[in-house]
Parts: C-alpha cells; sequence; structure tokens
C-alpha cells in the first residue's frame, strides 16, 4: 500500500519541530545558517555520514560548502526528506527547483529503496548541468531524471501522476505551481513546499490556498530552519 508507512510518518512529523521561532538567521536574510547546519568542505558531518556511502556523503557536502548562494536545502531538511519519501514509499517524485542536486540525491536514496523514480526541474541551465553531473557522481542516474528548463513549460510533459512533490522554486510563483500540479497528486499524495517558514512573506496568498483548498490538509514542520509545508491530499 502507499501508505504502508504511515505509523512511521506520524512518528517523524511527531518528533519534528512545527515552531516558526527557530533561528534568527534565516536562509537568504544575509545571515548564516546555524552552525549545526553548517558542514565543512572535505569533511561530512556526523549526520551526514549515518547511513550514507561515504562517498556520497562527501559530495553533499562539497555541493553544501559550495553552495554560496544558499540555494540548496539545510542537511536537515535533505534527511527529513529522505526519511518522508521512504516511509510513503513513493514511487513517482517531482522536484520543482533542483539547484545543484543536493536534495535530489537525498531524494534519489529513498527512491533506490523504494523503487521509484525522480524527475527534477531547474530552470537555470547551468545548475541543471551540475545537478546533473552531481546525480551521476551519486551514481544515482538510472533513478533521478534532471531536465533544464522552465517548470511551466515542462511539467506539462511529465508523464503521469505524482506521489510526492517537493517545490522549491520562485516563491512567488507557488500558488501557480500548486495550482498546475496538486491536481496530478495521487489521491493520499503529498505536496511539500520549502521555505514556508523564513519566507513566508513572498508565498502568502500560496500559504492561504494550501489552509483552505478543499481537498487539502496541511501542516508545517522545521526539521532545519527554513520551514517544509505538508499538503495531504484527501483521498475523498
Amino acid at each position: 500500500m502507499f501508505f504502508r508507512g504511515i505509523a512511521l510518518l506520524l512518528t517523524l512529523l511527531a518528533g519534528v519541530s512545527v515552531s516558526a521561532q527557530q533561528s534568527p538567521l534565516r536562509q537568504g536574510s544575509g545571515g548564516q545558517a546555524p552552525t549545526s547546519a553548517k558542514a565543512t568542505a572535505g569533511k561530512p558531518t556526523e549526520a551526514v555520514r549515518t547511513g550514507v556511502d561515504p562517498a556520497v556523503a562527501t559530495l553533499l557536502t562539497s555541493i553544501r560548502a559550495a553552495d554560496k548562494g544558499q540555494l540548496a536545502v539545510s542537511e536537515e531538511d535533505g534527511r527529513f526528506l529522505r526519511v518522508l519519501v521512504g516511509a510513503i514509499g513513493a514511487r513517482q517524485v517531482l522536484e520543482i527547483g533542483a539547484a545543484s542536486g543536493y536534495s535530489a540525491i537525498w531524494i534519489g536514496m529513498a527512491l533506490r529503496e523504494t523503487g521509484g523514480k525522480l524527475v527534477t526541474i531547474e530552470y537555470d541551465p547551468v545548475r541543471a548541468k551540475e545537478a546533473a553531473a552531481n546525480v551521476q557522481r551519486a551514481g544515482l542516474s538510472d533513478i533521478v531524471q534532471v531536465i533544464a528548463g522552465d517548470a511551466f513549460k515542462e511539467v506539462p510533459k511529465v508523464q503521469g501522476q505524482f506521489d510526492l512533490v517537493f517545490l522549491d522554486a520562485w516563491k512567488p510563483d507557488y500558488k501557480k505551481f500548486f495550482e498546475m500540479v496538486f491536481p496530478r497528486v495521487t489521491p493520499g499524495g503529498l505536496f511539500l513546499a520549502h521555505n514556508v517558514i523564513n519566507k513566508k512573506n513572498d508565498m502568502l496568498d500560496f500559504l492561504t490556498l494550501i489552509e483552505t483548498h478543499p481537498q487539502a490538509l496541511t501542516t508545517t514542520v522545521s526539521p532545519g530552519f527554513e520551514g517544509i509545508s505538508i499538503t495531504y491530499k484527501k483521498r475523498k
């Protein structure tokens, strides 16, 4: 069953802080991430090393270290995505906003366990090329497909429905992406959006929509410090 991991999922969500009162230094605010979220180049943190192949852990750390624009999710968010994808047994996953492939690698590791596939779309061609190279270095090219282009044009070309969608793109476009993609989410599936705490003022229309949509049940978690909304698509 798609939600065979529901007990694990509930345990996971119960153990994650849902408070928006996180560190005052937010991603993209001009401050630096909390010390726990930092990683020294070439020296994976213990959190990354746990349950991750050493070569992939080193790759993940190098991506974060090179991420001067702070486009990648935090390490904590990456680990959360991996556990969540595995917990629900997702098979078809869509990511909008690949950046350099950091989150795609975390998701891809989970899909290796579930037998699923990820399509990740990145608008910037340079970052898309970096993402594809990093996915290949992680040994996930058979699971993760990186597409360079405008997601509004590329998503309609992707076949099928999605068990899970992870949105981490231009924040003012979140509502438009939700309206386009949510109808294609499998009943019982999840739509996740990143930066809903530290950049919430850039997406207020989206946040209102996911709280009031008749087919949606939404909560917010904060494994790291940016915040992730989790919207469950009702089965009926």
